[in-house]
């Protein structure tokens, strides 16, 4: 079996994959074009979010390449039903990093709440602000999950033990199995959070499920956390609301646009950003590494 690795993955993929006897290929900055001409002289390549798999790479493929694995959750990179439809099994790992994007959006949670990305700078500057950070606590307060699925239900985890209450809304999932997550519908959970965190794919049924609507009926106090996917929120609209502070603050590790060259999001003190960093911790890209290599062996 010969594969082509197109992004970086950690060295433990690489090795485990050769240990499996594959005949692993990197080439980590490979462009379109390149991928293109030579694309089906493997038996599979492994992507992560860099690497666009659309369908005129597809239907070049089509016929000798037998497997795409998505190093990651989130298949927008790929064009996945219509490779699958030409005969391209479409494999991803949705359980490897599922505890680094949920802290990541704890990490977002209490930023916002005790605003230590402007207490870092202004203290920088020579600046002792400490009278204007007065900030809040996370014991107490209500988060509102939208999108229940691995990484939704793992960030309830991690914050019900701050005694708060926690809403969630899913339209595919009517239950979870766990009695201190209340699922409920839309509009009550944008009402009643004071913090709001999304954890759902972009597609064409999500996107801008958060519009300048749904932002505002938000209480003038709350968070807004996105670590999921660029799109789901209507940028402009959110820009808007945080600017007349109709919401107190947003964090995004996330953009419509990467790098949000231009954004007007940036211009703003309550708006809290990383550069999608989601899945990038240490013990991810290594649990991340062994799913790879476990998907592979399957196939082997």
């Amino acid at each position: 079996m010969k594969i082509l690795i197109c992004d970086a993955l950690a060295k433990n993929a690489i090795d485990g994959l050769k240990s499996l006897g594959v005949d692993v290929i990197e080439k980590t900055s490979i462009e379109k074009e390149e991928l293109m001409g030579e694309i089906t002289d493997y038996d599979g390549i492994i992507v992560r979010g860099r690497t666009k798999v659309r369908k005129d790479l597809i239907d070049k493929a089509a016929g000798s390449l037998g497997f795409i694995i998505r190093a990651g959750v989130g298949l927008d990179n790929i064009d996945f039903e219509y490779a699958r439809e030409k005969g391209i099994e479409v494999i991803n790992t949705p359980e490897a990093t599922t505890n680094s994007v949920a802290e990541l959006a704890i990490a977002h949670i209490f930023s916002l709440l005790r605003d230590i990305p402007r207490g870092t700078s202004t203290l920088k500057k020579g600046e002792w602000i400490k009278k204007q950070l007065v900030g809040s606590e996370l014991t107490g307060k209500t988060v509102g999950i939208i999108g229940m699925g691995r990484i939704g239900r793992r960030v309830a985890e991690l914050v019900i033990p701050f005694d708060g209450s926690v809403l969630g809304y899913d339209p595919y999932v009517k239950e979870v199995d766990n009695d201190n997550i209340k699922m409920t519908n839309l509009d009550e959970l944008l009402t009643n959070s004071d913090i709001i965190t999304l954890h759902l794919p972009h597609t064409d049924e999500t996107h801008y499920l958060i519009g300048e609507e749904e932002l505002r009926k938000m209480k003038d106090t709350a968070f807004l956390i996105d670590c999921a996917r660029g799109g789901i929120v209507d940028e402009e609209a959110l820009y808007r609301v945080l600017k007349d502070g109709a919401i107190a603050g947003a964090g995004f590790d996330v953009f419509e646009k990467e790098p949000p060259e231009g954004s007007k999001l940036m211009e703003l003190d309550n708006f809290n950003c990383t550069p999608h960093i989601g899945a990038q911790a240490k013990e991810g890209k290594v649990r991340l590494g062994e799913e790879v290599v476990k998907k592979v062996a399957a196939r082997l």
